[in-house]
């Protein structure tokens, strides 16, 4: 069954790791959906990078923490926070492209 990320998540997030990277954060509502979305597969660096433009091998960790029924990316800035250019210094509103994941589980 096809599930969107909007209908299993609690919270989408971006923010700064550091001024030159960025973690996108994902908390689900329920474990059972963790649970699932993390055992199928669907969640992994490849689809980070295709979103984001980016080569695979610039998403360095995807990071399960189940206490938290939550899943963590971490992927390179596109400009250095506050550096000339940067349009959102704290990584805020860089989470819209995971809005429109759906995983079929």
């Amino acid at each position: 069954m096809k599930q969107s990320i909007r209908s299993l998540a609690l919270v989408i997030r971006s923010k700064n790791a550091g001024p030159y990277e960025l973690v996108l954060d994902i908390l689900f509502k329920q474990q059972s959906d963790y649970l699932a979305v993390k055992a199928s597969g669907q969640f992994t660096a490849q689809l980070i990078a295709d979103l984001y433009n980016l080569d695979q091998r610039q998403i360095p960790r995807l990071i399960w923490f189940d206490p938290a029924n939550a899943v963590k990316a971490i992927l390179p800035r596109s400009t250095v926070s506050g550096n000339r250019g940067d349009n959102d210094v704290y990584g805020a509103q860089q989470h819209a492209p995971l809005l429109n994941i759906v995983f079929d589980i």
